[in-house]
């Protein structure tokens, strides 16, 4: 080996192992600041919520208390994420108080009250919480559009749209509905929903928002109301994982799914280790590039990433009139509005009880749909996708091959396989929908 390659293979090397030790240190000072924040919105959420604080996911499993749902539903990845300090026992006090505010709890009778509570942390502005001020029947918020007047619905052709993460009903309603022909129109019902915690759809405090949570809402939100016996089902990104669960549930009722980049992930013999690799592949812990970063962050650290939507969605309003002053425009983009019009509280557990949590499911509903041989799922994935690996539609398509249909689109990345090419989508769409 000549010096030059034997300089170079070494400069590489000391380069990342002084990488390594940057995200190492990086990391445990997160470790160390998530501890601490614990037990001060503890503190602090007691003082405002009193007994209502909703308990977070520091401990482990089995010291969970006040939830009521399965614990089979609760993705492994809420308590299996690794922490340096809090494995070596190091700042246990977090755990002591809230062994110590449990048996004061069960002394003094107090249960968790948090149904329809907007928490301190969040924003009570008339958007945020519009969903409150009429009768709580938990339902969604749906986007319909129907039939021009004096077409009956019988004969319409029903498609239910699902939003990705940290996004809404808006996706869809302000891009594909405004481009499908008038043909498809005439006879195409759509319904754009905003899924549990996000848009104007309902974010209580007591929920933890499990997959099936998604699926039974928009069963009550939109199948049953609507009387729907056949219908269509189009998602992006998370929602790709509640389209399976609902196609599932309905196999007979569905006629075609349409994925746009699902984060999929092939089950392992082992549900838990299944929920910890998904949360390793898309949020693992890395410095660079730097949305990978914040994605890392939201995601491990619940109670740092508390912190951020304290200061941004709690005052996303604030933030949006600063971003119309400095880009002088009336009106944002719907991704900028949507991206802060939420709480940490659903954002948390989209990602591990949907996205991570899902991953030990999703095998199973896809095998329900391949035996039922009446439904055709679609992938449409950007090859330029830096969100979702290109192998989890790779890995879907070799596994069900008879069920799926995989179409790679060329220079594209996650957002922009949509966004940037909204008339070749739609026109896919209605392709799809046709020879169903």
């Amino acid at each position: 080996m000549s010096a030059e390659n034997l300089a170079g293979k070494w400069t590489r090397k000391c380069g990342r192992t002084l990488f390594d030790s940057i995200t190492c240190v990086v990391f445990l000072f997160l470790d160390f600041l998530d501890a601490v924040l614990c037990v001060v919105f503890k503190l602090v959420d007691e003082f405002f919520e009193g007994n209502a604080c909703t308990p977070c996911y520091c401990g482990k499993a089995g010291d969970k208390n006040g939830e009521n749902k399965e614990t089979e539903m609760l993705s492994e990845s809420l308590y299996g994420r690794k922490y340096m300090l809090r494995n070596m026992g190091f700042l246990g006090f977090a755990r002591k108080w809230r062994i110590y505010r449990k048996k004061k709890d069960d002394r003094d009778g107090s249960v968790n009250e948090g149904l329809m509570v907007n928490r301190w942390s969040d924003c009570g502005c008339q958007s945020c919480v519009s969903w409150m001020k009429k009768e709580y029947d938990q339902k969604l918020h749906v986007v319909v559009k129907n039939l021009p007047q004096g077409r009956g619905d019988e004969a319409a052709e029903n498609v239910i749209f699902l939003h990705g993460f940290l996004s809404s009903s808006s996706f869809w309603t302000e891009t594909i509905f405004n481009n499908l022909s008038e043909s498809v129109k005439d006879h195409y019902r759509l319904f754009a929903v905003d899924l549990l915690g996000f848009g104007r759809s309902p974010k209580p405090n007591d929920c933890m928002y499990t997959l099936l949570d998604h699926v039974e809402r928009i069963d009550k939100s939109v199948i049953s109301p609507f009387h729907l016996n056949s219908f269509h089902l189009v998602a992006h990104s998370m929602g790709c994982l509640i389209a399976l669960a609902l196609a599932a549930k309905y196999p007979k009722f569905v006629k075609s799914v349409t994925l746009v980049a699902p984060p999929y992930l092939p089950c392992a013999k082992d549900g838990a280790t299944t929920s910890l690799m998904a949360l390793n592949t898309f949020a693992g812990k890395t410095l660079w590039p730097p949305l990978a970063f914040g994605k890392s962050v939201m995601s491990w650290y619940e109670h740092v990433g508390r912190c951020f939507c304290v200061l941004f969605c709690r005052n996303h309003r604030i933030w949006e009139m600063i971003l119309k002053l400095f880009t002088l425009r009336r009106e944002l983009n719907f991704m900028e509005v949507d991206l802060t019009r939420h709480t940490h509280h659903s954002a948390w557990h989209n990602m591990h009880n949907v996205i991570c949590g899902a991953a030990k499911l999703t095998d199973k509903y896809l095998e329900i749909l391949n035996k039922s041989g009446s439904v055709k799922v679609c992938i449409i994935h950007g090859d330029h996708d830096m969100e979702v690996p290109l192998d989890c539609s790779n890995n879907m398509k070799m596994k069900f091959p008879e069920l799926v249909e995989l179409n790679m689109i060329e220079n594209v990345d996650h957002t922009s396989v949509i966004l940037g090419r909204v008339r070749e989508f739609a026109k896919s769409l209605e392709h799809i929908w046709a020879s169903s």
